[in-house]
């Protein structure tokens, strides 16, 4: 019988330094979209609230912190990472595990949000785009949800196939921005 290895999205792409820029990988723990149940939202926001010490977040926005956040993923959804789900969420909500789904990279550093000027078609400058701010948009080629994390810091997931795509571009992009400089 073949032995299988679990291995994380990036293994062996990052950590990448260039310049003043670092792109790593995350490794959130758990990962689970929540969708609330029709005219629940209030109830689900409050079980959340209850549970993991934040509210369901608006549209494109965060709420929670590194370690247990909850970020906006579309219209009706939302991605609670870190934490696993608190039982009473399952009364207000459908719950469906994507721990495994995703490749999360951490995008810091001076010239952070210049790299993803190049490939998102998204204002992501800091002031109109701040800390907490999320969204759902096309990078490149494909699409990712990226989340201001800190000044010069964003939380980028793409789906698991597409993470050797995702350093790919992003590192190109960090060597053009690094070479300007």
């Amino acid at each position: 019988m073949a032995e299988l290895i679990a291995k994380s999205p990036c293994d062996g792409l990052l950590p990448v330094t260039v310049g003043g820029m670092s792109l790593t990988e995350e490794h959130p723990g758990a990962m689970w979209a929540v969708a609330p149940f029709s005219g629940e939202d209030k109830a689900l926001s409050q079980a959340l609230q209850a549970a993991h010490g934040m509210a369901f977040p608006a549209a494109n926005r965060a709420t929670g912190k590194a370690g247990s956040r909850a970020v906006w993923f579309g219209r009706g959804m939302a991605l609670l990472i870190g934490p696993e789900p608190g039982a009473k969420l399952a009364e207000h909500a459908a719950l469906t595990d994507q721990s495994d789904a995703w490749a999360v990279v951490k995008l810091e550093g001076q010239g952070a949000e210049d790299v993803l000027a190049r490939l998102v078609p998204v204002d992501l400058r800091a002031a109109v785009f701040k800390r907490g701010h999320t969204v759902r948009s096309e990078l490149k080629h494909m699409m990712a949800s990226v989340t201001r994390t800190g000044p010069q810091a964003f939380q980028i997931m793409v789906f698991r196939s597409m993470a050797k795509t995702l350093v790919h571009d992003l590192k190109t992009a960090m060597e053009a921005v690094a070479a300007r400089g």
